[in-house]
């Protein structure tokens, strides 16, 4: 059974694209230097895919910088808490959002 096509930025999964190697920084998101040079490591070594944690505003104008220094990286934004920031990540560039339903605190803030 074909899975549904998404697209990541420039990358495609499901519907029989190749795996797409993907992991997540480990640095705070709000140190910008930190980040991109993690991220620049990860795509260094085979990353197709990078995601990265915005737990609060901070972390969205720092995203927007991140965005900047590498354009050509895919980036995830993990939300934990506040479905606003998905709204601000989104419009901060980033090329897909994962949101755990589970600690919004409701099903209206889903």
């Amino acid at each position: 059974m074909k899975t549904k096509v998404i697209r990541i930025g420039k990358i495609k999964i499901g519907g029989g694209n190749p795996v797409a190697v993907q992991s997540m920084t480990n640095t705070d998101t709000r140190n910008v230097s930190a980040t991109v040079k993690q991220i620049k490591s990860l795509v260094a070594i085979g990353c197709e895919i990078v995601r990265l944690a915005i737990p609060d505003e901070k972390a969205v104008t720092a995203f927007q910088k991140i965005r900047s220094a590498v354009p050509n990286v895919p980036l995830v934004a993990d939300i934990h808490f506040d479905y606003r920031l998905a709204i601000s990540v989104v419009q901060a560039g980033a090329d897909k959002i994962r949101i755990n339903p589970g600690n919004l605190g409701s099903h209206e803030n889903l």
